[in-house]
């Protein structure tokens, strides 16, 4: 079974960006981010309607993140700490050595190349620091780029489910996919 432990957080970098813990100071940014319709198309949950919707929704990562049970990226320009994004992991499965990837970018920053270089980064800090045998990707079958993004990565659609998320008064379906470390 994987130990995971997400102290001190975990700060990567490629060669553009950082991937740094996000705070109640990025609240702002957060709430832009979050409560973009466009953003948040693909995603069934809640947009924030205030900015402490976003503060209680960075506590509430960083609370799960203390307990070891996620790890969330801000994303950001090593020349500029703005956030442009979020890329993670969530629902682990530590006994099965796995865990859900799930990430998001501001419109204003897509064809950029920016969440191919943070989920390069992030996958390698999956399979080599948290020690994963296999990373899970859950995308809207709308979502083409999404799932080109991962088909791009070597993840392998295993699946299709259909209406197995309800939000907003309507069933919904999913792609399932999964990249396995192959080291």
């Amino acid at each position: 079974m994987l130990h995971l432990n997400f102290s001190p957080f975990p700060i990567l970098e490629t060669d553009r960006l950082r991937l740094r813990q996000i705070v109640e100071t990025d609240a702002e940014q957060m709430f832009q981010l979050r409560s973009n319709p466009e953003t948040m198309q693909y995603i069934p949950r809640e947009l924030p309607k205030t900015i402490d919707d976003a503060i209680a929704h960075i506590n509430y990562m960083n609370d799960l993140r203390l307990n070891n049970e996620c790890v969330n990226w801000g994303i950001t320009f090593k020349d500029e700490d703005i956030i442009v994004g979020l890329i993670g992991y969530f629902r682990p499965k530590p006994e099965n050595h796995r865990a859900e990837i799930g990430y998001m970018l501001s419109p204003d920053y897509h064809g950029k190349g920016i969440m191919q270089e943070a989920l390069v980064r992030a996958i390698d800090y999956g399979f080599n620091e948290m020690k994963l045998h296999s990373i899970e990707a859950i995308t809207a079958p709308e979502n083409y780029a999404s799932w080109k993004l991962l088909e791009k990565n070597d993840f392998i659609r295993e699946g299709h489910f259909k209406e197995d998320t309800y939000w907003n008064g309507q069933y919904l379906d999913s792609y399932v996919y999964s990249l396995i470390n192959k080291k």
